[in-house]
């Protein structure tokens, strides 16, 4: 609790116990000519160190009240987001490079240091990146990277982003459980098997979700309104389909606050899918349309109803059951899953369905957050096996998660020699020390993200211009084996050119064009 203010004295004259009249002045303490009184001035400076006393006291007393209350969600958020950079530093040292994804948000962080469209080549030339997802709240990495230049950089953001997200939900947990128990929930959930696959799969825009999702609902859940609305606006800005996300959001918060008016943020959701999915991802995109649209046929789906229970879509749903004790299930806050849900299940696209990759992460916070508003409803709810069950459910959910710990991608760390073994790192780096600062690199994912940061990186897989370089990784790389070394490579790519080999080594291979005419 904030300290109570102490009164402040009064300002007026006090009068002397005897004195003729409030305002009567001793003659003894009358100014005699020639002389100088100080006045009202010399009071309100003597005043003033013990006013600021009283406010360095106030303070102090604020920050000790707020210091047991917020030192257990910092300690959690920190422990996540250091977890996380260790793994991710694992990956970078061993020359991991999961797609190429890190490389394309790296170029587009860099555009906007230097305030720029983020046109990112590795998608194709002169490709607007906002034409292929809408997240135009990824501006922020701009500033970030102007200062610390490296695709490294945007892993750590996101470990950051995701402990905050810790922070929040831990935060949120200790009213409801208790310290012990919220601390370990917050860490479960920083350690939570959609995030840890997001931290596995490198930087995507969902990272800024996780954070603004967990603020959203937590602010649901204790009654602040205005952090939910801020929150749940801002996520539309982070990838289009969370409009829909924001949309059903927003009919959450309209009915726990018993106000129609926030229903507005639906309307904003809404309005926000629309017209990103309609106007602006069509007229930036080369193909002028929604480039992901075409892989969410809803009638193709339920024709086939039997497609509609795939292994993979229950397991994925089974494990964010499991890790919440079931109790979830008893809030409405699970609803705001739906539209991911929705998206990934109905898509004919595989690896939508499955618990890996990045697509999970944004229902980490939907799930936990559930779970704490499931536990405080059924406490207060009529049901005496729910309320005694309320009990034991977040211990449920805290052995399932731990049972399952080996499972997940941070368990590698237990045993980096064997997961983040780097036979070919030197390789690796020779390779990249022959290729010249500046230049203008056609490649495939293999040294991709650590190429990005010094040239000007195009991916083979795309019409492009004629690099200086062509850089292959025929072990890892992603360049198919049929299409041979380095010069066939390039003969296939860019017939006109000529190209000499400048390196080769374990796999890698480095071209450089002698003659680029006729390309």
């Amino acid at each position: 609790m904030p300290a109570r203010p102490e009164p402040t004295p009064s300002r007026g004259t006090t009068s002397a116990p005897g004195d003729a009249s409030p305002g009567a002045v001793p003659a003894s303490a009358a100014p005699t000519s020639g002389a100088t009184s100080a006045g009202p001035a010399a009071s309100a400076d003597a005043s003033r160190p013990a006013t600021a006393r009283r406010a360095l006291r106030a303070a102090s007393a604020r920050a000790r009240a707020l210091a047991p209350t917020w030192s257990l969600p910092l300690g959690v958020g920190t422990l996540v987001a250091v977890v996380c950079t260790l793994y991710s530093r694992a990956q970078w040292d061993a020359f991991v490079v999961r797609s190429w994804d890190l490389g394309i948000f790296t170029q587009l962080a860099a555009r906007y240091a230097h305030l720029e469209a983020p046109v990112v080549t590795i998608k194709g030339p002169a490709y607007n990146l906002l034409g292929d997802h809408f997240h135009p709240l990824l501006v922020l990495l701009g500033p970030v990277y102007a200062v610390f230049s490296s695709a490294f950089t945007l892993l750590v953001v996101q470990n950051v982003l995701l402990g905050v997200a810790a922070v929040v939900v831990t935060r949120a947990a200790v009213p409801v459980l208790g310290r012990v128990v919220g601390g370990l929930v917050g860490l479960a959930f920083g350690l939570s098997w959609g995030l840890q696959y997001a931290v596995e799969a490198q930087f995507h825009e969902i990272a800024f979700a996780v954070p603004l999702l967990a603020l959203a609902l937590a602010g649901v859940l204790h009654r602040r309104w205005r952090t939910a609305v801020v929150a749940g606006a801002l996520l539309v800005l982070v990838k289009e389909d969370l409009g829909l996300t924001t949309a059903v959001l927003g009919v959450l918060l309209a009915w726990r606050a018993r106000r129609a008016s926030y229903l507005w943020l639906s309307a904003w959701g809404v309005g926000a899918f629309v017209l990103a999915t309609r106007v602006v991802l069509p007229a930036l995109n080369p193909a002028g349309e929604w480039a992901y649209g075409s892989r969410l046929d809803v009638l193709a789906a339920l024709s086939d109803p039997l497609a509609l229970y795939a292994p993979a879509k229950a397991y994925t749903l089974w494990l964010l059951v499991v890790v919440t004790g079931a109790i979830a299930l008893r809030s409405p806050f699970v609803l705001v899953a739906g539209p991911t849900l929705a998206w990934r299940f109905l898509s004919a696209e595989p690896g939508y369905w499955e618990p890996t990759w990045h697509y999970s992460a944004v229902l980490m916070p939907v799930a936990y957050l559930a779970m704490l508003d499931g536990v405080d409803r059924a406490r207060r709810g009529r049901l005496g096996w729910l309320r005694r069950y309320a009990r034991y459910a977040p211990a449920v959910g805290l052995t399932a998660s731990l049972v399952l710990l080996p499972q997940w991608p941070l368990w590698q760390l237990t045993n980096p020699g064997l997961h983040f073994a780097a036979p070919r790192a030197d390789a690796a780096r020779a390779t990249l020390a022959a290729v010249p600062d500046g230049a203008v690199v056609e490649t495939d994912v293999g040294l991709m993200s650590y190429l990005v940061d010094r040239t000007d990186v195009y991916y083979l897989g795309n019409r492009n211009p004629v690099p200086d370089y062509l850089v292959i990784d025929r072990v890892g790389g992603g360049t198919p084996q049929e299409w041979g070394d380095v010069l066939q490579v390039a003969q296939l790519l860019h017939p006109g050119a000529t190209f000499e080999v400048v390196h080769v080594q374990d796999g890698y291979e480095v071209a450089r064009v002698v003659d680029g005419d006729g390309s």
